[in-house]
């Protein structure tokens, strides 16, 4: 296991993407983002994805420093194209545009199609919450077939994440952030690399077969190689059986349909599309009602007793504080495996030995 500190991973993440086209405004930004994924425990969407990025960026499958397109704009709604820009540069750009909108009208929608990975969702739950609002947002991937719909055994959805921030005065928001299947891809692909690994049952294989082997969903893969889901013969499990299930075909149609991305479907260009939708708690709650209401609830909630085993009852937003306030302190924990790979691609774009070597000194 490696351990970097926080500033030397966003410098060296950063480096990277500057040596791959990036603009070093973008690469700082994609850099920030994935190592906060990391900070918040959510090391499927942190930098173990760069090799991932840096691959798509040389098939074309992502532009760097694009600029949004607005389609459609009237004062409560937009349409934007991201034009498979990356991901935390154009899905920033649409969430902005929600905040306007929904500061003017009290509520908000914008559909984001063709936008390269997003990465962790609940960024963009963060973001309007820093600005008093409420949002909510279905996500889906076209073109990547990786879960298995209930009672299935074939990939036919993505992971289409579901997500809702809620804002607290004086407080970190609430926010529920989650893949609709058992785990993320990434957590598939952070297993693979020497991480924690997989819940049991998470993978389904051709033959109806419950796994937690990552060659499952990547078939058969070098230890520092690239991984592919199109390779494997099984997939991972949609979560909560049906109503996982069904949750994720919402998020395929009204993130990937609706927003003209496109529900995923095989040999389809990678693409997020997310609808997201922004509320304005201060022209619902003429009263002020909600925020002491939050807290007496999530109160209520957290004094549960607890089952044998577990040390106490948490809401939306625990884990992720204690894990980013132990992070910031200690610096991010990366197995030697996943650590390997990033430092290999930092070679091909032609990152210098001695930026490699400061990172982890």
């Amino acid at each position: 296991m490696v351990t970097i500190q926080v500033p030397k991973l966003i410098d060296f993440v950063a480096d990277v993407f500057t040596h791959s086209e990036s603009s070093p405004e973008e690469a700082r930004r994609i850099a920030t983002y994935l190592t906060t994924a990391n900070l918040t425990g959510h090391d499927s969407h942190g930098v173990i994805r760069v090799p991932v990025y840096i691959r798509w960026k040389k098939m074309g499958s992502v532009v760097p420093d694009q600029k949004a397109e607005v389609l459609v704009d009237t004062p409560s709604l937009a349409v934007v194209d991201g034009k498979f820009g990356y991901g935390q540069t154009v899905a920033p750009q649409a969430v902005r545009i929600g905040i306007e909108k929904c500061k003017a009208s009290g509520l908000a929608a914008v559909a984001l199609r063709n936008a390269g990975h997003i990465g962790r969702v609940g960024d963009w739950a963060e973001m309007a919450a820093a600005e008093g609002l409420v949002s909510i947002h279905f996500v889906n991937a076209a073109g990547s077939l990786l879960v298995a719909p209930y009672g299935g055994v074939e990939k036919r959805l993505s992971t289409a994440p579901y997500c809702v921030g809620i804002p607290r005065r004086g407080q970190d928001p609430i926010v529920l952030d989650f893949a609709t299947s058992i785990v993320a891809e990434g957590k598939v692909l952070v297993a693979s690399r020497g991480g924690k690994k997989l819940p049991k049952g998470a993978l389904v294989d051709s033959d109806g077969t419950l796994s937690e082997d990552p060659a499952v969903l990547y078939g058969p893969h070098a230890k520092d190689g690239p991984r592919d889901h199109t390779k494997g013969t099984g997939a991972i499990r949609a979560f909560g059986e049906h109503k996982g299930s069904g949750l994720a075909f919402i998020c395929e149609l009204l993130g990937g349909a609706l927003t003209g991305t496109g529900a995923t479907a095989p040999n389809r260009r990678f693409a997020n599309g997310m609808l997201a939708f922004y509320v304005d708690p201060k022209v619902v709650d003429t009263s002020n009602f909600f925020d002491g209401e939050i807290t007496r609830y999530a109160d209520f909630i957290r004094a549960t007793k607890p089952v044998t085993g577990v040390d106490s009852v948490l809401v939306p937003g625990d884990p992720e504080r204690k894990m980013r306030a132990e992070r910031s302190k200690n610096g991010v924990p990366l197995p030697d495996d996943t650590w390997a790979a990033i430092v290999a691609t930092a070679r091909e774009v032609g990152v210098s030995e001695r930026s490699i070597q400061q990172a982890t000194a």
